[in-house]
């Protein structure tokens, strides 16, 4: 990919940055109480890696 990006890209890019990451720490006892432990990314709705899933951007 080019060093300098447009940035109608960058902007994509940065959007499916945001997506990858693991939800707030607080959305667990949110959603299940406060007994159970489960990870937070479990609530993230994409979930993409650079090496493994690639975009259309």
């Amino acid at each position: 990919m080019a060093r300098v990006k447009h940035p109608s890209r960058k902007k994509r890019l940065a959007k499916l940055g945001r997506q990858t990451k693991w939800a707030p720490f607080w959305t667990v006892p949110k959603i299940y109480g406060s007994g159970r432990r489960v990870h937070p990314g479990r609530h993230t709705s994409v979930k993409r890696h650079w090496r493994r899933v690639k975009t259309k951007a």
